[in-house]
């Protein structure tokens, strides 16, 4: 009887560590999805305002990679406690999910909130880009090669990227 109720609080403890380190490492995966959000946010801004032509392709833009991240913020809380082998934590975070198209393409037939937002984002990869996309590429490519009118966005994006780095899951 002993050895059950050793067993047994050996295996609460074993789950609650986990649960623990589960939680820690959701937490570092979300800061690296808003830090990423927030720099497509600041670069599609900083876009518009330097090409107002390019708002309406910009949007379209910042809504794709906000579809891709809240997908992928979905999908690793969803592996962390389903099927870790899918959450590569050992990489740098920005490398933890592995999923293919395929992976994609399986998610999207289900039907809860991870489902949805699989469906849509495997939409937007097989939608027609948009008629100035490869304006607004251009464009990305003008800003980021002078840092001057990207510094205070990318400041903020490093600052949270090393602030994430800081977070010690166990």
């Amino acid at each position: 009887m002993k050895r059950l109720i050793v067993a047994l609080a050996l295996s609460a403890s074993s789950s609650l560590a986990v649960a623990a380190d589960n939680a820690c490492l959701s937490k570092k995966y979300d800061a690296y999805i808003d830090a990423s959000l927030h720099w497509y946010e600041d670069l599609s801004k900083l876009t518009a305002e330097q090409y107002p032509d390019l708002t309406e392709v910009s949007e379209w833009f910042l809504n794709g990679r906000v579809n891709h991240f809240e997908l992928n913020r979905a999908a690793v809380h969803y592996y962390l406690d389903n099927d870790a082998t899918k959450v590569a934590t050992a990489q740098p975070v920005e490398g933890w999910l592995q999923l293919e198209q395929k992976d994609i393409k399986v998610l999207a037939s289900r039907s809860d909130e991870l489902g949805q937002l699989a469906k849509t984002t495997f939409a937007d990869r097989q939608a027609k880009p948009h008629e100035k996309n490869y304006k607004l590429r251009s464009a990305f490519a003008d800003l980021l090669s002078h840092p001057t009118k990207i510094d205070s966005a990318l400041q903020r994006y490093n600052a949270a990227i090393k602030e994430l780095e800081s977070i010690n899951c166990q």
